[in-house]
Parts: C-alpha cells; sequence; structure tokens
C-alpha cells in the first residue's frame, strides 16, 4: 500500500473539499506532487475514504488512442464512485451542482456476481447485465480538458461526475456472443440536434475489453468489483461542453435511449 507524504494528502484533501464547496484548483498549485498510478490511486483512494461512502461503482476512461495520446498514457485509467453519481434515466440536474462538465456516450455494465481477474470475455457476459449510459466526466480543476495532467486526471477519480443509465438487460440474453458487443452503434442529441454519433468498438476494440481491463487492474490492487457495482466502460465519443437543454443518447441493439435535462 502507497503512503501518502503529507503533501499528497493535502492533495486528497483538497480535492474533497473542491467536490464540496465547487470552488475548482489550479493545477499548477499541485504541479508535482504526485508522478507516478501507485500514488495517483493512493490519493483516490483517500479522497474515497473521506467521502465515507462506500464504492458504488466505476468509470474508465482513455479507452481509447485519442484519448490515451491526449493525455500521454499508453492504457486506460479507473476513477472509483459513490452510489449518488449513477442515475436511472430519464434524470435531471442542475448545471450549477457541477463544475466544468463535458458530455459522453458509453455502456454501462452491472455485475450479477463478484467478478474476478480469471474471467474470460466469455464469463463477463454471463456475469452481468448491460445498459447504455450518458456519463458526465467533471473535474475539480479548473480548464482541466484535454490539458489536465495524467496523474491529475488519476487522483481526481478519473475525473467522475454523474453516470445516468438506461434500462439494464442480461448482458447474455441481448447479445449472443462476445463480438457482439463490438457492433453498438449510438447517437448523441442535444434537444432536436445530432451532436455526434459513435461506435463501441472504439472502446478498447469492445467495451468488454475495458470491463475485463477493470477487474484485472482492482485485483493488482487487493480491490475486487463487487456483485451489484457499476461501471461506465468508455466513451464512444469526444466529448463535447454540458450546456443546459434536452440530451439524449439513442443506441441500438435494442439498449433504447438514456436522456438526461440539464436545468
Amino acid at each position: 500500500m502507497t503512503k501518502l507524504t503529507p503533501q499528497q494528502a493535502d492533495f486528497a484533501h483538497a480535492l474533497f473539499e473542491a467536490d464540496r464547496t465547487k470552488k475548482p484548483l489550479k493545477e499548477k498549485d499541485w504541479a508535482g506532487v504526485v508522478t507516478d498510478d501507485e500514488t495517483a490511486y493512493a490519493v483516490q483512494d483517500q479522497v474515497m475514504a473521506l467521502k465515507g461512502l462506500p464504492v458504488g461503482g466505476y468509470k474508465v476512461s482513455l479507452t481509447s488512442k485519442q484519448t490515451q495520446q491526449m493525455f500521454d498514457s499508453d492504457s486506460p485509467l479507473y476513477g472509483q464512485q459513490v452510489d449518488r453519481h449513477f442515475l436511472p434515466a430519464p434524470a435531471t440536474t442542475k448545471l450549477a451542482n457541477l463544475m466544468e462538465p463535458l458530455v459522453e456516450v458509453e455502456l454501462a455494465f452491472r455485475a450479477k456476481e463478484d467478478l474476478n481477474s480469471t474471467d474470460s470475455l466469455e464469463d463477463l457476459l454471463h456475469k452481468t447485465t448491460v445498459a447504455g449510459a450518458l456519463e458526465v466526466p467533471d473535474s475539480r480543476f479548473e480548464d482541466w480538458f484535454p490539458s489536465l495532467g495524467k496523474y491529475n486526471v488519476m487522483s481526481d477519480c478519473a475525473v467522475g461526475g454523474l453516470v445516468v443509465y438506461g434500462t439494464e438487460q442480461a448482458t447474455d440474453q441481448l447479445f449472443s456472443s462476445v463480438d457482439d458487443l463490438a457492433t453498438v452503434n449510438a447517437q448523441l442529441f442535444l434537444g432536436d440536434r445530432q451532436l455526434d454519433q459513435g461506435s463501441s468498438a472504439t472502446v478498447l476494440g469492445n467495451p468488454l475489453n475495458s470491463l475485463q481491463w477493470l477487474v484485472k487492474k482492482l485485483a493488482e490492487q487487493g480491490k475486487q468489483f463487487r456483485q451489484g457495482q457499476l461501471v461506465s466502460s468508455g466513451t464512444f465519443v469526444l466529448p463535447p461542453k454540458l450546456v443546459q437543454g434536452h440530451w439524449k443518447v439513442s443506441f441500438d441493439h435494442g439498449l433504447g435511449s438514456v436522456e438526461l435535462t440539464v436545468l
């Protein structure tokens, strides 16, 4: 277990306070405090400990070559989330309750039983439910996208905000094979205007690869993806800024739509 220095512990507390007060941090004030993955995850663990709530689920970020290049990374990263960050659709939120939010299009998986590092993609197909999702990443740093340093992203719970998820269905009932998970298409709308569209193949080739990566990464850290926990597995599109209005993501493959009204 990585032990934090006093300055790194102060960083965790500053992230917690920024989340509580909605007063953003300046990256220059924390430059060089965290310089490796292990410490970044340890800071994230401390932020979660300060929240005093159990881990309700996760988000996986940097699941495409494009986003990895933007944040100078060669692998994904994850963030822990509390239950109140996961909202069933249709949902409503206030822009004033967020800081600098964006919008992402994702698939969300929930574990029907504990997931293990030895689980194959086929195992994960049978051990999960799946739903379309609209994620709202948000950061405790000002002017964070796309220039925030990777270790600060990791420390900041992978810039977790909200995850709005649609109707959950057994993954192996909706998809006949692992490969089918790589063929989901979705369109993102603001009001009547389509902003973007994307494919699940953008997410590490298949969103189940993202889930498997997370399960193995957690196991390396002595953690486990538990029954009932949910994960937002990675974005199909580059995220636009969240603004007031009615947002909708429409999915094929029987996943339906996910709607979020921002006041």
